[in-house]
């Protein structure tokens, strides 16, 4: 059927086929084109497709450059309802027909098309007046018929000298667009290829009556018909050129008309070219068919046509004018042309001919359908839009439309319209029907238009000075049709009122419409005119114009000689049309009927064929099908549940990762519970078994749930008749979970599930004792034999046991758990505190207070503390001699527990005593056998029962070494027997010591100077009843007895430059540490003497805090200034994306649908790609360790990278959080909008016309919601899985997670790509981080597959392993740096970084590594030296292969550029210190040049045991170090503070060793030992007396967070003194 190429033409002559041939090729003329353009040579783009309309009128943009004019004139509803609104049914004066009217129609789509709203879209609303007869029937107000203005050129309406131009998206020429199209591609689309046809209908190709379908799919103009208000799809439509050309079945026939007329034209040619012997084919006999079709065309609306619709004769062509313009004016368009809304019917007759039974010739008019348009009825035009296939759905429905069409008389010509077009036009799903009157106004106001009386004038018609003169004749009483003008006066009258007689201001289309008597009035008749003979005479194509060679004279004649009727007969195809008399039934006049004619059929004059128009006001709604009332829509509709359930998901799965976190922490901890129960050295059931737990009469364990607790555990209860106790054993590791001390209970209460000697399942009981929480047991079975054996056991020790039965959920709702005995405790002790704290007179106003106590102080008063609570409050426990012997002394009545009276002398005593006192108490609770004499067995006995509470080993011989210092420094050597007073002589010179012990609450020093004023009488008898032996007190679980505090001073003495002659003291003490006399013992502590101040004045509060952000400054310049830097950028980038969209995009996408979210989240969408892109270049780990040994290092601080990711990371998700918040805001606003509108903004995204797209669309069908969408898991993932409590517990699960970057990243590119609101912007931010990314990930490539061999592995103490391993070729670091490590045994593409403990020096290369997760538990498996897998056959060990990533720089390695280094190393956290001491010993050695003069070391460690490797590696460093660089301390935490009643006498011990031996007691070091945790305020103000002339000091610290951060308040407090800089680096493990 497609023939593209020649075809040759077959020519039939009669009945027989004869070849033809052929002599000549046929050379068509110049073809003109689609789009309008280079029709006028000299201006190419004069009638060019989307081209500007023209200019007439000077425009009044209200704001004088594209704001719609007339803001100051009334309502458009109003006006229109005021004047155009009446009775339908008068006929036309001029005796016009409808076919004219529907004619002019077609004639407007050929030249002029402005319908098309601009994109991105803008309203302009029309106000619908309350309580308006169609739009507010209910009277409520505050609705509008929405508006859209028209489509302009984007490069206008930029200012008052280039002002808004709106478009005319087709050629103005009458060029045959309607039936063509403006593109040749859609030309193309229309045509068969065979034969220079048009593509019929594949239904009826036989005769082709109409063109093919829409099945391809062409965007055909396409609203909800608003008689159905639903959508429906494009395809049913029938493919013609214009888009809009189906919009009613009467404009539909019009093109279909010229539909057939081309093809005829085809077929003509055909038969022409093969007679003539001339060669043709498809292209050639299209294109003249064309030719040919749109000069008849052109012939028709120019000669009569327009004549007809004027009223008046159009001049005749004289020739082509290339100076003259065609382009459509706006008042052409917006008003004038309009002119034939007035004429336009409410229903359009449908009629044929036929033989009636008599054999006469009637017409046939088909009735007026009530039930919507169909094949079988006339067509009700407010019923029809968009509906045509439904009516023209075979070519006799075209035929009888014409037919009918041609006898129909039209609309009178005055200013009423139909309600059809008033009232009931069609519009869209949210406003079905609109007034298009109310429409001209408000469009003429959208173009700027000027006033009517303005417009006048410009087309050379006086100015009106009243509104009588714009209709004359209506004003006219003497005037014969003055009846007939009635309603016309009367919408001149209520004009005048509206506007309140001011004629300057009337809009163009009402006032030149109410000019009409019989035809446009004089301002549209000029207009009109002008238009069209300016595109006929601007025309190079027109048929006329000999010039352009189209056609010869003769043609042209045949052109000219060719009517509108022949082409109605050329083209009807009905059968009865050729059968009853063919042309013969047409009208001469087709756009007149004047009931008879000399050329029509004689008997359709008489038989019913006349004018018809046999519906009226008064018969209307019995005859016409009433229009379907306005409905609107809401495109919301459908997508609340997707939209809901989107967010909702959101929510759940960042809920769902929290779970998971949890649950798999849990798991974790269970695993490792379960794995210390079964490694436990206790041999788990062993110990509870040789206990002699509760079993049954078969001898098998009760082992039961403990229930009521934080973690449930299974458990079995061991009784002790001889110590009256009870053990609660956990059932799996066999550790002692509880012991229950019953020496002094007397009374138990035992509830149970069940009845008596019943058998249940799951049975619980209950144990309750006086002064202790509740024991709550679930047994599998019955718990009645439990409870039988508990009561034995009770009664056998003498307690009375009282059973009761109750229901599980009283039981468990009336439990007295530890939580609550703590809470208890708690205010037990805080009331305990404030009363040994009071004075006289607050003392008594307590009194009071407690007399008029509530019920719950009256039982905290009454609550009584047992051995074991007051060990857990002592931090000791309950066994220990210590213990025993301090309660014994508390406990006055011997009750067996320490009631609130007993603590309080015992604690008036710590915070009132002086040291006499406590060196009495001391005495006491050193006199085991209470003799009043001190033996020194006891006294040894006693300090190697504290040293083994704090879970040290000190040789019997240094013990006695220290006792016999002791005694000797005091002239007691020869004594064996202490009195009190040689006792006190002992420790006369810690007297200072001994006034400072206190006792501290959360924080709070209870210590006041000791006078006889601040004691009242109650303490003094307390403080008495203690030296008597009574008793003594300490603290409970929540209280810590600790060394005291510095003493609050006041601000004027910090700053001093030469501060407290005891610093100074202290300082010069610690200077001269190693001296053998007396130094090794002395170190940095609190001081608790405060020096004179002087007469300094005290700084202003103001100078104060200006130097604490000086100081601040100094320290964290560079760090303030790239963290700022960096933000600035980001809120730069996002103020530059959010001014863009609010200013420069006023006017687009989103921004007209959601206007400022839509600014936020662009803005933020930028910041986001920013920022995820510079995340690369912290992770960039190798470049930025080499860049921090270039000059760059000096400006940028690249040892903070780690914190930067973090910073940078945060402030992603900030962005991200904001951009997924604005998005849920925008996704809701996209998806209430129209779909034109969404189709104007967003471009990349197609949807068929009959589809809404619903939010499920945007989201999960466009590649920017899908992809934001799985972005949005992605980082809820990534950041749940990246929190330090992931981290710590998940390392392999926040590895795995932290990898869907890529992922991430990928998405972040497809995202972009798009193109919902914009072009793809991401890849400018990504592409330079990503190669930075890509050279450093090139770099660890290049390294970490190398199998690195393993020398050495260790397993030490404390869950540590050694690992020394080759050091690679080239492998260049410094100390303090870390390496990468990944395990060919676990998982080789699994890295774990670990800093370096080795020295840069050394041949090979060493890791400390601390268990504490799955992968380093199973490592330290892995490299077990008796795993049997790490030996060879011959015996040999050989362990797994390494690989190696690194080195990575950071803070630490920078310790040499200081003169003086501060290493502060917790637990684990050592192991970059134990590298830098080695390699201070090694440069040392080497005699190497660096800046360092002094290295400080503390070490806090909770025992030095755990880590005996640093231990050993501090005694090397001791003993290499010539230069006495290094200065060590140790912090041992598993101690009590100096200042404390259980750690004084081992701090005494530890100074008197160190006399003796120049080595700590406890390590075995020279280093210096301390107590408890370091004071680093103390510390470092020690530091800025003793360096005072240094600039900076550099403090490195490593370990657990509460560690570092109290370093860093150390810093932050000195760097508000003057003196040197405390410059922190800091990490945390």
């Amino acid at each position: 059927m497609d023939v593209r190429l020649l075809c040759i033409c077959v020519c039939i002559a009669g009945v027989h086929a004869t070849q033809t041939t052929y002599n000549r090729t046929y050379h068509i003329p110049e073809i003109e084109g689609y789009d309008g353009w280079y029709n006028n040579l000299a201006h190419p783009e004069w009638g060019g497709a989307d081209m500007p309309l023209s200019r007439r009128l000077t425009p009044v943009f209200s704001d004088g450059t594209y704001q719609p004019s007339g803001d100051d004139r009334p309502n458009p509803l109003r006006i229109a309802n005021l004047t155009m609104r009446g009775a339908v049914g008068r006929t036309s004066y001029m005796n016009r027909t409808a076919l004219l009217t529907f004619f002019g129609q077609q004639v407007v789509e050929e030249i002029l098309d402005a319908q098309r709203p601009g994109c991105p879209p803008e309203y302009f609303n029309i106000k619908i007046p309350r309580g308006h007869y169609l739009y507010d029937t209910a009277d409520e107000g505050g609705k509008y018929i929405p508006f859209l203005r028209s489509r302009y050129d984007k490069n206008t309406g930029q200012s008052p000298n280039n002002v808004r131009q709106q478009l005319n998206e087709i050629t103005p020429w009458i060029d045959g667009g309607l039936t063509y199209g403006i593109t040749k591609a859609w030309a193309d689309a229309l045509r068969s290829f065979t034969n220079g046809q048009l593509l019929c209908d594949g239904e009826q190709a036989h005769n082709c009556p109409l063109p093919a379908r829409n099945t391809i799919g062409l965007p055909i103009v396409n609203p909800p018909p608003p008689a159905d208000h639903e959508l429906k799809s494009a395809r049913r439509f029938y493919r013609i050129g214009n888009p809009r050309g189906n919009e009613n079945p009467m404009l539909l026939s019009m093109q279909v008309l010229w539909f057939r007329n081309h093809n005829w034209h085809a077929n003509r040619l055909q038969v022409d070219f093969t007679r003539q012997g001339i060669r043709c084919n498809d292209e050639i006999l299209f294109n003249r068919a064309r030719q040919w079709n749109i000069a008849e065309h052109q012939r028709i609306v120019l000669e009569e046509w327009l004549p007809a619709f004027l009223g008046t004769d159009v001049p005749a062509y004289t020739a082509y004018s290339s100076t003259t313009f065609p382009g459509i004016t706006h008042i052409f368009q917006t008003s004038a042309m309009r002119f034939g809304h007035t004429i336009v019917p409410p229903v359009a007759y449908r009629a044929f001919p036929e033989i009636s039974r008599e054999g006469s010739l009637t017409c046939n008019f088909l009735p007026l359908g009530r039930e919507g348009p169909s094949r079988t009825t006339s067509v009700r035009t407010c019923q029809s839009y968009f509906n045509s296939p439904d009516v023209v759905a075979d070519g006799n429905a075209v035929d009888e439309l014409f037919f009918g069409l041609s006898r129909q008389v039209t609309e009178r010509e005055d200013n009423i319209v139909t309600e059809d077009l008033q009232g009931f036009v069609f519009g869209g799903l949210d406003f079905s029907r609109r007034d298009l009157m109310a429409v001209n106004i408000q469009r003429g106001r959208d173009h700027g238009l000027p006033d009517y009386n303005t417009a006048r004038e410009n087309y050379g018609l006086p100015r009106l000075t009243s509104f009588d003169q714009i209709n004359p004749a209506a004003m006219n009483d003497s005037h014969p049709d003055y009846e007939n003008f009635e309603t016309t006066r009367q919408a001149i009258y209520a004009l005048d009122e509206l506007h309140k007689g001011n004629i300057n201001n009337v809009d163009i289309w009402p006032g030149g419409l109410l000019e009409t008597v019989d035809g446009p009035g004089p301002l549209f008749s000029a207009v009109i005119s002008d238009q069209f003979q300016r595109i006929r005479n601007g025309d190079r194509f027109w048929y006329e114009n000999k010039l352009n060679g189209l056609f010869t004279e003769q043609e042209i004649s045949t052109i000219k000689g060719t009517d509108f009727r022949q082409i109605l007969d050329r083209n009807i195809r009905a059968k009865w049309y050729h059968e009853l008399g063919g042309i013969l039934l047409i009208p001469k006049d087709p756009f007149h009927y004047y009931g008879s004619s000399s050329e029509m059929h004689p008997q359709l004059m008489t038989n019913g064929c006349g004018p018809r128009l046999d519906y009226n006001i008064s018969n209307l709604a019995t005859y016409l099908e009433p229009c379907s009332p306005m409905q609107t829509f809401d495109y919301f509709d459908g997508s609340e549940g997707p939209y809901i359930g989107t967010l909702v998901s959101l929510g759940l799965y960042l809920l769902l990762n929290i779970v998971i976190l949890l649950a798999a922490v849990r798991i974790v901890k269970q695993r490792a519970i379960k794995a210390r129960g079964s490694n436990s050295a206790t041999g788990g059931a062993d110990v509870w078994l040789k206990a002699g737990v509760f079993s049954t009469a078969g001898g098998v364990p009760m082992v039961a749930d403990e229930l009521k607790i934080k973690t449930p555990r299974k458990v079995v209860i061991a009784p002790s008749v001889a110590n009256k106790s009870l053990k609660v054993y956990d059932a799996v590791s066999g550790a002692v979970v509880r012991n229950i001390d019953l020496a002094h209970i007397t009374q138990c209460d035992m509830l149970l599930t069940g009845q008596a000697n019943s058998v249940i399942q799951d049975g619980i009981i209950l144990l309750r004792f006086a002064n202790l929480y509740d024991l709550v047991l679930r047994f599998a079975g019955s718990p009645e034999p439990f409870g039988n054996a508990m009561y034995d056991f009770l009664n056998t020790i003498g307690i009375g046991a009282q059973k009761r039965y109750e229901t599980e959920s009283k039981i468990l709702s009336d439990v007295f758990t530890k939580e609550d005995r703590q809470v208890l405790l708690e205010e037990f002790f805080r009331l305990l505190f404030r009363e040994s704290l009071a004075e006289e007179g607050q003392t008594q106003e307590k009194s009071r207070l407690k007399r008029r106590a509530t019920k719950r102080k009256r039982q905290i008063l009454s609550l009584e503390l047992t051995k074991v609570e007051f060990a857990e409050a002592m931090g000791m426990k309950d066994s220990t001699l210590f213990v025993e012997q301090v309660f014994k002394l508390v406990d006055d009545d011997r009750s067996g527990t320490v009631s609130f009276q007993e603590f309080l002398k015992f604690l008036i005593l710590f915070t009132k005593g002086s040291a006499d006192n406590k060196l009495e108490l001391m005495f006491n609770i050193y006199d085991i056998d209470g003799s009043g004499s001190l033996e020194r067995e006891e006294f040894t006995e006693m300090l190697g029962h504290l040293i083994e509470q704090a879970n040290e080993q000190v040789d019997a011989g240094n013990l006695k070494s220290v006792v016999d210092s002791m005694l000797d420094s005091a002239g007691l050597a020869d004594q064996t027997t202490l009195n009190l007073s040689q006792f006190k002589r002992m420790f006369g010179e810690y007297h200072s010591e001994l006034d400072d012990a206190a006792v501290q609450v959360k924080g709070k020093t209870a210590r006041k100077s000791i006078t006889a004023q601040t004691l009242n009488a109650q303490q003094v008898e307390a403080i008495e009843s203690l030296k008597q032996g009574n008793g003594a007190s300490s603290e409970p679980s929540t209280l810590e007895v600790a060394a005291t505090q510095e003493p609050p001073r006041s601000k004027a003495n910090r700053f001093m430059s030469v501060r407290r002659t005891k610093a100074n003291e202290t300082v010069a003490a610690y200077q001269n540490q190693h001296d053998a006399q007396a130094s090794s013992n002395v170190h940095i502590e609190p001081l608790s003497v405060e020096a004179e101040i002087g007469d300094e004045a005290e700084l202003s509060k103001g100078a104060d805090e200006l130097l604490k952000v000086q100081r601040f400054w100094e320290n964290y310049r560079l760090h303030i200034f790239w963290f700022i830097l960096y933000q600035l950028v980001v809120a730069a980038i996002f103020v530059e994306r959010a001014y863009y969209y609010s200013v420069e995009r006023e006017h687009g996408g989103l921004r007209r649908i959601a206007g400022y979210g839509v600014t936020v989240t662009r803005g933020a969408a930028s910041a986001m790609m920013f920022t995820y892109s510079t995340l690369l270049v912290t992770m960039s780990r190798n470049i930025i360790t080499r860049l921090r040994e270039t000059f760059l290092n000096t400006y940028i601080p690249f040892d903070g990278a780690h914190s930067m990711h973090k910073v940078i990371a945060f402030t992603g998700l900030l962005y991200t959080v904001v951009h997924c918040i604005g998005h849920a805001i925008n996704f809701y606003h996209i998806s209430t909008q129209t779909a034109n509108d969404l189709t104007c903004l967003f471009r990349e995204y197609y949807h068929l016309s009959d589809e809404l797209p619903k939010f499920q669309f945007w989201m999960f069908s466009t590649l920017t919601g899908i992809t934001g969408y799985l972005l949005a898991l992605i980082v809820i993932t990534l950041y749940v899985f990246a929190m330090p409590y992931a981290r710590r517990y998940l390392f392999r699960t926040f590895w795995l997670t932290h990898h869907l970057y890529i992922a991430m990243y990928i998405l972040l590119i497809l995202h972009g790509s798009g193109r919902l609101v914009q072009p793809p912007l991401f890849q400018w931010f990504f592409v330079a981080p990503a190669a930075i990314f890509a050279i450093d990930k090139l770099i660890s490539y290049s390294r970490k597959k190398v199998e690195i061999v393993v020398y050495k592995a260790e397993k030490l103490p404390s869950g540590v392993t050694h690992l020394q391993f080759k050091k690679p070729a080239n492998f260049d670091y410094r100390s303090g740096q870390w390496v990468r490590i990944a395990c060919l045994s676990l998982n080789e593409s699994e890295y774990h970084p670990f800093t370096l403990t080795s020295a840069p020096g050394e041949p090979t290369l060493d890791l400390h590594i601390r268990a504490v997760g799955p992968w380093t538990h199973n490592l330290r498996t892995v490299y077990d030296p008796e795993n049997p897998k790490n030996k060879d056959t011959h015996g040999a060990l050989s362990f797994p292969r390494l690989f190696l990533d690194g080195p990575f720089g950071e803070g630490h390695q920078d310790w040499f550029k200081y003169e003086i280094a501060v290493l502060v190393g917790g637990g684990i956290g050592v192991t970059p210190f134990a590298s830098i001491l080695k390699d201070v010993v090694h440069k040392q050695a080497a005699n190497t040049r660096f800046t360092a003069k002094k290295v400080y070391f503390l070490w806090v460690t909770r025992t030095q045991k755990q880590f005996e490797w640093m231990t050993d590696i501090i005694r090397q460093v001791e003993e290499d170090d010539k230069k006495e660089l290094t200065d060590i301390h140790i912090f041992i935490t598993q101690f009590y503070q100096k200042f404390d009643l259980r750690t004084i006498m081992l701090y005494i011990c530890e100074r008197h060793f160190q006399k003796v031996s120049n080595r700590s007691l406890f390590s075995g070091l020279r280093s210096v030992t301390h107590f408890g945790r370091p004071q680093f305020n103390s510390f470092f103000e020690g530091l800025q007396d003793l360096h005072n002339e240094v600039g900076q000091v550099g403090v490195f610290s490593c370990g657990p967070p509460p560690m570092t951060r109290s370093v860093e308040a150390g810093c932050a407090h000195c760097n508000q003194i003057e003196g040197p800089i405390f410059i922190h680096h800091s990490e945390n493990f």
